[in-house]
């Protein structure tokens, strides 16, 4: 497995998460679509939406086709995707590349409930046994 360096993300300010939770939630979708659902909760003008969506554009969030005159917006990455970055880049800033150092963390300062103590126990046991099963399988082939 190559490590390969994802581009930095760049901060998603209040309003772009918001479009952002919405395009990860809908799929691709039009500037209006977007602002007529988003309606309810925050409302805004269509120049500000389209703004909002060529910003996202900019830092790398999205990307867009055009259909006749209409722009159509996807996102680039998926949601947990662009999660697991914005965790590598804490982990590199706040905790010197150790992601031991930022789970250890998370446990001292019970952010960890038990239920997810034991799930992650429980994956480390699995990825441990399967990481030893095919170790044994490498050893026969030889």
């Amino acid at each position: 497995m190559t490590n390969r360096r994802q581009p930095r993300l760049k901060h998603l300010g209040d309003v772009e998460q918001t479009v952002m939770d919405y395009i990860w939630g809908h799929g691709p979708t039009t500037a209006e679509s977007c602002r007529e659902a988003l309606a309810s909760m925050r409302p805004m003008k269509d120049s500000t939406i389209r703004t909002v969506l060529r910003r996202l554009e900019e830092k790398q969030y999205v990307t867009h086709e055009v259909e006749g005159r209409t722009f159509i917006y996807r996102a680039l990455d998926r949601r947990q995707n662009v999660a697991l970055r914005a965790v590598r880049n804490i982990i590199d800033r706040f905790c010197g590349g150790s992601a031991e150092e930022l789970v250890l963390g998370m446990v001292d300062n019970e952010v960890l409930d038990q239920r997810q103590l034991e799930r992650l126990a429980h994956k480390i046991l699995e990825r441990n046994s399967s990481a030893n099963l095919n170790s044994g399988r490498k050893e026969k082939k030889s």
